[in-house]
């Protein structure tokens, strides 16, 4: 039976962890998989109850954070090392770029047959300065020579790495598509949505407009912010709008919100303001059912969940079109699409959803049947079996 050790930067809330979580469980019975995590900052939210709920045991490599530290980097290779050499992997896989730079390194120098890289995003513009960015990016293309496969979320992502960024040869790229078990945002969404909204206080008649993910600078919170005031100031209809997610740019985007006249509450999440900081909610799919409109306002993205999870849940999106997005939605069908730094577009687009309802009803019945079909779990297991086995059949 060949052996996988998968192993992932940190459980933090996001597709990584589902990527990850879902392929150790639910691989072909053909394979045996250990998965291997490092350690989740402390101003993000665990992901550890997605593999609870799977009934999923990690090794966790205490040296091994998101940030660079060269001691703490180089205890973690080691720890790697042991491991391998203990388990005796055909497959390393790797999730993310930290784990993909001590997991690749030590499968490299213990003589792994088949190394395996998922890029979930990439750090190669939005992110850092251009000598920070240029050394990142030498030591993927130096990654890139150890390693067998190198698997995209979407066409477009494979293009940038292969095309424009030259990661590695476009030959060495596959693309798989994230994968999810869905089902639980289908289910009871009318009792859901009820609850989450008797909880927070809106009303039926509010429009909720949600943006889900970590507070921090690449994410763009202030666009989303700049865009609800033009909306305010414009729609004929009551609307809501919740920032869901924390981090280190929090203070800043409720000084935003205060700047701009944006009344918000996030201590008394009951308070009827415009804007609330709900912090992280672990139950997204109430958080979906509740909300009316779901909005993404990033610089860079890779395949963001939220964005799929909101189609499972039929609801409309508004977005920045960056990354992989435009290989997830259906422009025009289930999504609205701007460029990054279009708050104009942007608000234009949110507040057509608003005032038009048919509008908004319309694009959420095609989004659910475009998601379930194009991002399950199983399809995703099989096609990550289908690729293990060429590349072990190679060797």
């Amino acid at each position: 039976m060949p052996r996988v050790l998968r192993i992932i930067n940190r459980l933090n809330l996001g597709g990584p962890t589902y990527n990850a979580a879902n392929l150790t469980k639910y691989l072909d019975g053909d394979f045996e998989t250990l998965l291997v995590s490092g350690m989740t900052d402390e101003s993000e939210e665990s992901s550890e109850f997605i593999l609870n709920k799977l009934d999923l045991h990690p090794v966790y490599i205490k040296e091994m954070y998101r940030e660079l530290n060269p001691l703490r980097d180089y205890k973690a290779y080691f720890k790697l090392r042991e491991i391998i050499r203990e388990f005796k992997p055909d497959i390393v896989h790797t999730h993310a770029a930290k784990a993909g730079a001590v997991g690749r390194l030590a499968a490299h120098h213990e003589g792994v047959p088949v190394i395996v890289h998922t890029f979930h995003g990439h750090v190669f513009h939005s992110y850092f300065g251009a000598l920070k960015t240029r050394m990142f990016l030498e030591i993927e293309r130096y990654l890139a020579g150890k390693t067998h496969a190198i698997v995209t979320l979407s066409e477009i992502q494979k293009g940038e790495l292969a095309h424009q960024f030259k990661v590695a040869p476009h030959h060495k790229f596959e693309i798989i598509p994230l994968g999810f078990d869905l089902s639980r945002f289908t289910e009871n969404k009318e009792e859901k949505r009820k609850a989450f909204r008797e909880k927070y206080n809106v009303s039926d008649d509010e429009i909720l407009i949600s943006i889900v993910g970590r507070l921090v600078p690449i994410k763009n919170h202030p666009m989303f912010l700049k865009a609800l005031k033009i909306v305010s100031e414009k729609t004929t209809k009551k609307i809501r709008a919740f920032i869901i997610g924390d981090g280190e740019d929090r203070a800043n985007i409720e000084k935003m919100a205060t700047d701009l006249g944006l009344k918000f509450n996030n201590a008394n999440l009951r308070e009827k303001n415009i804007l609330t900081f709900t912090s992280w909610i672990k139950d997204v799919d109430v958080s979906n059912a509740g909300s009316d409109i779901i909005a993404l306002t990033s610089f860079n993205e890779g395949t963001p969940v939220s964005l799929i999870e909101a189609q499972a849940s039929g609801k409309p999106i508004v977005s920045t079109r960056v990354g992989g997005i435009a290989n997830i939605v259906i422009e025009g069908e289930t999504a609205l699409l701007c460029e990054s730094d279009d708050v104009a577009t942007f608000a234009a687009h949110l507040l057509s959803l608003i005032e038009d309802d048919g509008l908004r009803h319309q694009m959420s019945d095609k989004g659910t049947a475009h998601v379930m079909e194009s991002f399950s779990h199983i399809r995703l297991a099989r096609d990550m079996s289908t690729l293990y086995r060429r590349l072990l059949n190679k060797k």
